[in-house]
């Protein structure tokens, strides 16, 4: 819980849009008062493709600027095949295999994973591949956190079945209520609760707005987290789709803004 008078760290997903040098992005960050980032650990989406910079050298970067990494945001292209007897399935375990190495390499606490989405249900063979990269994040001390999308029987399954203080929960707000409004989330798994993307559930894409631009009750959505043992950032996801007519900086000062009065609330 937030004590009266201190204020927790608050973080920002780092590709929030906008074509921005990483160092120059990093920059802006840290000046609009972010303590740290969520890094995206991929090339993909194009999100690497605007310095020619291999992803991973923005741990560097971002340490450079004073920002702390709180977790990475792993692969989400191919989660669908987790469950699947195929070289595919066995890429996208390989993949997560590697992240925790990355994040054990790099002195990063945790990772992001997106589970497959109900449409794909779980198998004993999905099950035993979490379980081996559960072994490895034991091993090597790293976090792995669940997020919530249109996958919240397979996330229960895997809750479940996986007793693991290195296996969690990554509570997404703006998926919450876009996919899931009547279920609360944070009361079935805030005990197992590593992460959090907080954003509004406003906008063209119905998500990823900031904070309190939207139909979320922050009161209650930040009152639950605080009565979990979360101690965690309050951590930012949200993007500029929808706030075109900011530039880089001013998005960033408002998602800072609207940060605090989060934070307020825990």
């Amino acid at each position: 819980m937030n004590l009266p008078g201190k204020r927790l760290m608050i973080t920002i997903y780092d590709w929030f849009g906008y074509e921005l040098p990483i160092k120059e992005r990093y920059q802006l960050i840290k000046e609009a008062g972010f303590d740290g980032v969520l890094l995206w650990w991929s090339d993909g989406f194009g999100r690497d493709c605007f310095d020619r910079n291999d992803y991973r050298n923005g741990t560097q970067i971002a340490r450079e600027a004073g920002l702390f990494i709180e977790n990475i945001y792993t692969p989400v292209q191919n989660a669908n095949n987790l469950w699947v007897d195929n070289l595919d399935g066995e890429t996208v375990t390989d993949c997560y295999l590697q992240c925790v190495a990355d994040c054990a390499e790099f002195e990063i606490p945790t990772m992001v994973v997106r589970l497959p989405k109900d449409s794909k249900p779980y198998n004993e063979l999905g099950l035993d591949r979490i379980k081996r990269i559960t072994e490895k994040a034991e091993q090597l001390g790293v976090n792995v956190a669940l997020e919530n999308l249109k996958n919240l029987s397979n996330l229960a399954y895997v809750l479940e079945q996986v007793d693991s203080l290195r296996i969690g929960f990554c509570y997404d707000s703006g998926h919450h209520y876009s996919h899931y409004p009547d279920d609360d989330l944070l009361s079935m798994y805030g005990s197992r609760l590593m992460a959090l993307h907080l954003h509004d559930n406003n906008g063209s894409h119905a998500q990823h707005g900031l904070p309190f631009d939207g139909t979320i009750d922050w009161s209650t959505t930040m009152k639950k987290i605080a009565e979990t043992s979360y101690s965690g950032s309050t951590a930012i996801e949200a993007m500029n789709w929808d706030y075109e007519d900011l530039s880089a900086q001013e998005f960033l000062h408002k998602a800072f803004e609207r940060a605090k009065r989060l934070d307020a609330l825990r």
